[in-house]
């Protein structure tokens, strides 16, 4: 009216999702002991999503793969014309499992190597063949899971009426002669041996010979060891990631990150080293680094101070300087203690299209621009309940764990862990509000309660944690219990769909939305 127009509130551009659970692998049952080996400790998909990889402490490797998007058959258009509801639920099932890593020993440094894998990467398939890369803390290994066709001989050479002893006839089609054989088939008078130029097959052939007749009846899925890269790093390796180039990875220890050639075992280059001239000058460690997902020169890493380097391998050969610095600055009076312990980022993930990092510290996720680096464009708090605590998780080694972080492949959600089995997820784009707690059980929503007015319990009265033992549940900021003992460490986002797949100790489940 009058030439104004009058706009209405805009509403959240991302409405929250509301997450159901899917499936779970390795679900434990009531009293079953825990098995160390078992717990899982990386998990990765594919670049299609149609292939899940986990690994575990046990040095094995678990692959899963997807089922419901090809169960049905047929176009999507024909299922529409059909008036067939298509599914978006995601179903997986298990395909096979390799022993990738053995424990080893050290003798020169007297040390024990365990077999846990530390992470996976998938590689380029290449006809029909699944390729990955996976790492313990001292050795990466390339690795081709492959379908192979078990072949069976279905006939026998001769017919089994007629064999005697090893493969003999009893009487033979060839010559109304009344020689004898031997055992292996041949004469015992070499003048008369059927290779003999006079030899001639009768009309119609020899009916008692059989030619065999090799079938394929099954498939098998074999796992070999294609290549072993070994002796590179001195320190732990925490992160391995393929180039987008096809033919180069990194593999990052506390303080050197090497490159790659997935053809090449017996050579790599240090392209970043931390290390100072006298050790007790140090001060940072890498604690994760991943490639760029379309610039093959670019890379990030993150320290234990906080900050994420962006580097180009085209400035020099060796990039310990670094393009870009992200982090943020203290808030003045806010130093403690516990500081630089809760800084630490414990992993990093480039977003889909390469414009943003995500980064993982104790207590918050924060989303990064590549393009601005006076500060994060983001922050979610995670754990903040926890900071009265920090004393006792100090105490008993918790502040020290390493959650991972993932995002969606719309960029538009961001999701970690937490304890108590525990993971959130949070909305990133502009306005949105979203931030979702969910368990990892069959029902992942049982946590959702609202935030009481007055809590019984404050969280400076909780009962003290005991030391380096099974720690006594707490209370957070919901008035929910928390366990220290159950950390959700590990998760993946699906790449295509709003799915994400997280790991309890030894069991692996999966949500959709």
């Amino acid at each position: 009216m009058n030439g104004v127009e009058v706009s209405a509130a805009p509403a959240d551009p991302t409405p929250p999702l509301e997450w159901k659970f899917s499936q779970v692998f390795g679900e434990r049952t009531a009293g079953e002991e825990l098995q160390e080996v078992d717990i899982i400790s990386a998990i990765e998909f594919d670049k299609t999503g149609d292939h899940l990889a986990t690994g575990d402490r046990g040095g094995r490797v678990v692959l899963f793969e997807r089922t419901d998007s090809k169960a049905h058959g047929g176009s999507r258009r024909d299922l529409e014309r059909m008036d067939y509801a298509i599914s978006r639920h995601p179903e997986f099932r298990y395909k096979t499992e390799f022993q990738s890593h053995e424990p080893e020993f050290d003798y020169l440094k007297s040390l024990e190597i365990e077999e846990k894998i530390n992470k996976i990467r998938w590689c380029q398939t290449a006809n029909g063949a699944l390729f990955l890369l996976s790492t313990n803390d001292k050795t990466i290994k390339y690795w081709k899971v492959q379908e192979k066709k078990v072949k069976k001989i279905s006939e026998v050479n001769i017919d089994p009426s007629k064999a005697v002893g090893n493969g003999g006839f009893a009487s033979s089609s060839v010559s109304s002669s009344s020689r004898s054989y031997l055992v292996n088939g041949g004469y015992p008078d070499r003048s008369s041996n059927c290779l003999s130029n006079d030899f001639s097959f009768p009309p119609g052939g020899i009916p008692s010979l059989h030619l065999p007749v090799v079938t394929s009846h099954e498939t098998s899925l074999m796992a070999r060891c294609r290549r072993v890269y070994a002796h590179a790093h001195d320190y732990h390796i925490n992160s391995i990631s393929n180039n987008s180039d096809g033919e180069t990875f990194i593999s990052a220890d506390d303080l050197r990150i090497n490159l790659w050639n997935l053809e090449i075992i017996n050579q790599s280059f240090n392209i970043v080293d931390v290390k100072p001239a006298n050790m007790e000058d140090l001060t940072e460690v890498i604690t994760s680094a991943e490639f760029h997902p379309s610039h093959c020169n670019m890379l990030a890493y993150s320290s234990s101070k906080g900050s994420i380097r962006l580097i180009d391998l085209r400035q020099s050969a060796l990039c310990d300087t670094h393009s870009k610095l992200f982090e943020e600055q203290e808030a003045p009076g806010s130093r403690s203690f516990f500081t630089e312990v809760i800084a630490s980022i414990s992993d990093i993930k480039f977003g889909k299209d390469g414009r943003y990092i995500l980064s993982r510290d104790y207590m918050t996720l924060k989303l990064w621009d590549i393009n601005m680096d006076s500060g994060p464009v983001s922050t979610f708090q995670v754990q903040e309940h926890l900071r009265p605590k920090l004393c006792d998780l100090y105490e008993n080694d918790s502040i020290f764990d390493k959650f991972e972080c993932c995002l969606s492949g719309d960029g538009l959600r961001v999701a970690t862990g937490s304890y108590s089995n525990l993971f959130r997820v949070f909305g990133c784009a502009a306005g949105s509000t979203e931030a979702t707690t969910l368990e990892a059980s069959k029902n992942p929503m049982r946590r959702q309660v609202p935030t009481p007015a007055r809590p019984s319990r404050s969280l400076g009265s909780i009962t003290r944690v005991v030391r380096r033992g099974a720690e006594s549940p707490g209370v957070d900021a919901n008035g929910n219990s928390y366990d220290f003992t159950t950390k959700l460490l590990h998760l993946a986002w699906h790449p295509t769909e709003n799915s994400v797949t997280c790991a309890a100790a030894n069991s692996l489940y999966m949500y959709y939305a």
